[in-house]
């Protein structure tokens, strides 16, 4: 399926992020972008709860290279003040000054006995001068190579140490490239024990992101014992590390090689040869070119049962890491390929039974969204079921996320039960509609229920990738879903809604232009805060009407729907009514605040009030609001510089003829 085939491919981020940041510029001119800031994080799974900052687990985070003195502590016993002298306590100061004498001597004859206990000691002293954090960079430098000259010829000796390990990162860290490829090279044919540290898988992860020159030979070095290391406990970390942020595209084919079977493995070309970095950019494809029969259903037999073990291990963490959710696709995109339908429909059951309970784990990366959407997308009624019943724990997560709310698009676009997809996923959608709208991901959720793929809210490239599934939706597919969804954001919604940011009045927009229902109250309440002194008071609070975001928000609803480029004239939504609006306004904002509003930056906004009143309104409505306009406050407004005068005398004079 070419869907499938190409979603490997880098595609464009979903995220419709804010201006870029100014870069920070280092004080040390060695540290690369990495060290600049924090370092790259893989996406975190809905599944798991938000972790402070200061709550990161050593998977997510480099060790704390502040919390030292752990394993020398170790070696301490804890002696109180009040000392036991032959079963009693005694409170003579001298005993326990003594006591503490012995204590030391003690631990000094413990740390001799210990193997490289006088290169541990001349690094640990050079080592508390490098990893200083407010110390000028020439210093540093110094510094560290003092360390690596400690250090050298050493560093597979004493690295799995938990404070040596430490060492050797704050090298890696603040040292330049070549003593980072020192390390990297001393440490060669050590790093698979290495990543099944506790300590020491932190400098694997460091050499992986910051030795890019031995990054394929360091992961070389984890084939054929790719499966084991990711459920482990240690390893799983920075196995994941390396194939979500670091590697590329030769590197990656290292570490799902093993997932093949070790036919493919046998029979590939030679490591690190010119034709396998070839192969490596068609991925599981590639591996299939040229076999048949026998031999193509051995390596799907192999791919399958190797990701079931993945799958049988869930608590082992592995489902979550975004290599085998690129392993699950390659083996969708190989089946959707399988010529007989009897059969492509049998592989497809089978590995959908093997992980339909996990399915939530997977949603949070790209290839991983991209097979639960092939799921939902090919899957049976019951399955589809099954799908939502997994996912719908996590759909308020799911939102915020830009993989994951894909997963939610499809199924609505997909689903035919739309009670079930209302009743399971939008209404809770709804439920969090006040908290959804603060993040650029929850509003672009909320606007899918409205206004599905709009230009105005969905960029090409999103619509693109949510398009991918097209080809499967329903010809039968209703909006009765969208409708339910629209009846209560529209009536219920509105005042929790009703932020006065950018973000509040967008989402607030769609629901007036696009939900069906009763919507009186929801215009009483938009209206309510126009109501307020106009200008305002409080000079730090600017009037709801002064506010760019807000007055556009007010101009299209008095115009009934959108602008269009394209037609160069306003859409009009057959869901709201501009003439109700205009009417609501007369009785809630009155014509004194109305005026006034005209004389500021409210001008245009009143126009556009004006133009429903003579063409909507009732001949009540224009009579009374020519009272409004009438006389001598044309005159004054002619004598105001505010701008949109002129349109608005246009549209006073138009109503008074």
């Amino acid at each position: 399926m070419p869907g499938l085939q190409n979603a490997s491919k880098k595609r464009p981020a979903v995220s419709q992020g804010g201006p870029k940041s100014k870069k920070q510029h280092s004080e040390n001119p060695s540290l690369t972008k990495f060290e600049e800031g924090k370092a790259q994080k893989r996406s975190r799974p809905v599944t798991q709860p938000i972790i402070s900052a200061s709550g990161l687990s050593d998977e997510d985070e480099d060790e704390d290279e502040e919390n030292f003195e752990e394993e020398e502590l170790e070696d301490q016993e804890i002696v109180p003040d009040e000392m036991i002298v032959d079963g009693a306590f005694s409170k003579d100061p001298n005993a326990a000054r003594e006591s503490h004498k012995v204590q030391r001597v003690l631990q000094e004859q413990r740390r001799a006995a210990k193997p490289h206990s006088q290169l541990l000691a001349d690094a640990k002293r050079v080592w508390s001068l490098a990893r200083q954090k407010s110390i000028p960079s020439a210093e540093r430098q110094k510094h560290v190579k003092e360390l690596m000259k400690v250090t050298q010829g050493k560093v597979k000796d004493i690295v799995l140490k938990h404070d040596a390990s430490r060492i050797i990162q704050t090298v890696v860290k603040y040292g330049g490239q070549k003593e980072r490829d020192q390390v990297a090279m001393e440490l060669k044919g050590h790093y698979k024990a290495l990543a099944q540290s506790k300590y020491s898988k932190f400098l694997v992860t460091k050499l992986i992101r910051l030795c890019p020159a031995h990054r394929a030979s360091i992961l070389l070095e984890f084939q054929s014992n790719v499966l084991r290391l990711l459920l482990h406990r240690e390893a799983s970390a920075v196995l994941a590390d390396s194939f979500e942020l670091y590697a590329n595209a030769y590197e990656r084919s290292i570490l799902l090689r093993d997932f093949y079977g070790k036919e493919v493995a046998l029979f590939s070309h030679t490591r690190g040869s010119e034709p396998e970095k070839a192969d490596a950019r068609k991925g599981f494809s590639g591996v299939l070119e040229g076999l048949e029969g026998e031999r193509r259903k051995r390596v799907l037999v192999a791919l399958k049962e190797n990701l079931t073990t993945i799958f049988n291990n869930s608590d082992k963490g592995a489902i979550t890491h975004a290599i085998v959710h690129r392993a699950l696709l390659e083996y969708l995109a190989a089946v959707n390929d399988t010529e007989d339908e009897s059969e492509r429909e049998k592989l497809r059951k089978e590995i959908f039974e093997s992980c339909q309970d996990v399915l939530a784990e997977m949603v949070h990366t790209k290839d991983g969204s991209r097979a639960v959407r092939d799921f939902i997308a090919y899957g049976t009624a019951k399955d589809r079921k099954q799908i939502i019943k997994v996912i719908k724990p996590h759909v308020e997560r799911m939102c915020t996320d830009d993989e994951a709310q894909l997963v939610l698009f499809t199924a609505f676009d997909v689903i035919d039960d739309t009670k079930l997809t209302a009743k399971s996923l939008v209404s809770d959608i709804i439920a969090h509609a006040p908290t959804l709208i603060n993040t650029p991901q929850g509003r672009r959720a909320l606007f899918y229920l409205l206004v599905p793929r709009s230009r105005r809210h969905f960029t090409p490239a999103q619509i693109s990738i949510i398009a991918e599934t097209d080809h499967i939706r329903s010809k039968n597919q209703q909006e009765e879903w969208r409708l339910s969804a629209k009846v209560k954001s529209g009536q219920q919604q509105s005042e929790g809604l009703l932020k006065f940011d950018t973000g509040g009045s967008l989402v607030i927009l769609e629901i007036m232009l696009y939900a069906d229902g009763d919507k009186s109250s929801a215009m009483q309440s938009l209206l309510q805060p126009l109501a307020s002194i106009y200008p305002s008071e409080d000079a730090s609070k600017l009037h709801p009407i002064d506010l760019p975001h807000t007055s556009r928000m007010y101009k299209s609803l008095f115009q009934g729907g959108h602008f269009s480029h394209a037609s160069k004239s306003v859409i009009r939504s057959s869901s709201f009514s501009p003439s109700a609006f205009a009417s609501a306004f007369m009785s809630v904002v009155g014509e004194d605040l109305a005026v006034s509003m005209a004389g500021g930056e409210g001008a245009f906004i009143i126009a556009e009030f004006l133009q429903r009143i003579k063409e909507e309104g009732s001949a009540d409505e224009k009579q009374t609001v020519k009272g409004w306009f009438g006389g001598n406050v044309a005159e004054r407004l002619k004598k105001s510089e505010t701008k949109g005068r002129n349109v608005l005398l246009d549209k006073i004079n138009a109503l008074l003829l």
